[in-house]
Formats: structure tokens, C-alpha cells, sequence
């Protein structure tokens, strides 16, 4: 057991894999995540929507993100948890600091997906190297208007910041 969890955190945990369980008898994928406020209260609640969907970014991090955010009415998620039942892959873990959650608590772990079929721990490894050796190639092309569009961003006296 992890010092910094609590028993909340274990209850919170255990919705998450029930989630989980019940989205993959419903024909979905094996995750499940809930955002909760300090008060112990679920703002939002999230299940693996990428093959009902037809949606490569409906991870269950996400789809919870995305309904909190429409739930508060803001993009800004700070003062909530991220429960998930695995360790949120690269892109729900980018994800998840954009929203700017307080915390992220989850049970399983990239090693535990990858025995499970996923390839969470792949993407890890390939953030981790040179992108020269990736399989698809990405490119840079330094347009000289490039700047342009943060250039509108930074005058537009009525942007949002974030």
C-alpha cells in the first residue's frame, strides 16, 4: 500500500476497475476513470469509448475529462482527482496535466496493460527516444510565418488564457 493513498482513494480505485469491468462486458475497452473534488464528491465519470465510438482519444481519462469540463463549464480542473483504473497512458497523462487535475491516483500500471494487450508501455519507451527513430517520421518546417498565429493569439484582448 502506498503512504499517500487513503482508504477513499482504495473506494475510488475500486469504482474505477468496476468500470472497467462492466464497460468490457458492454463491448468497450478495460478502463475506467472518475474525476472527484476535495470533498469526496464525483464531478465526473469515465469508461474506454475508442471502439464504440470509433474514437482513437476516448480513453476513459479523457471522456471523464471532457464531461467535467462540460459539467463545470471550464477547462480548468484543479481542485479534482484523476481516478483511473491503469496508469494513464501518454496521452491521457498530457492530457490530464493540461486540465490541470490536482492529483492522479490509479491501480493498474503500463506493465500490468501491456500483459493485458495494450501498448501503453510501447509509446512510453518511444517518448523516450530520439524521435530519429521513430517508425513515423516528423518533421519540421520552419515556415517564416510561423509565428503568425501566436502573434494574433498574444493581441486578441478578449483570449481565454490557459
Amino acid at each position: 500500500m502506498n503512504q499517500q493513498t487513503s482508504d477513499a482513494d482504495r473506494a475510488f480505485l475500486a469504482t474505477t476497475i468496476q468500470l472497467a469491468k462492466e464497460n468490457v462486458a458492454a463491448g468497450g475497452g478495460p478502463f475506467g476513470a472518475l474525476l472527484v473534488d476535495a470533498r469526496g464528491e464525483v464531478v465526473a465519470v469515465g469508461q474506454n469509448r475508442v471502439t464504440r465510438d470509433n474514437d482513437p482519444t476516448a480513453h476513459a481519462e479523457v471522456v471523464a475529462i471532457r464531461a467535467a469540463a462540460q459539467s463545470r463549464q471550464n477547462f480548468n480542473l484543479s481542485g479534482l482527482t484523476l481516478y483511473s483504473s491503469c496508469e494513464p497512458c501518454p496521452m491521457c497523462l498530457a492530457s490530464s496535466l493540461w486540465a490541470r487535475v490536482d492529483r492522479i491516483v490509479f491501480a493498474a500500471d503500463r506493465h500490468d496493460a501491456a500483459e493485458g494487450g495494450f501498448d501503453d508501455l510501447e509509446f512510453y519507451e518511444l517518448f523516450a527516444r530520439d524521435r530519429s527513430t521513430w517508425g513515423t517520421p516528423i518533421d519540421w518546417e520552419p515556415m517564416d510565418d510561423r509565428g503568425a498565429p501566436f502573434d494574433a493569439w498574444r493581441a486578441e484582448e478578449s483570449r481565454i488564457d490557459y
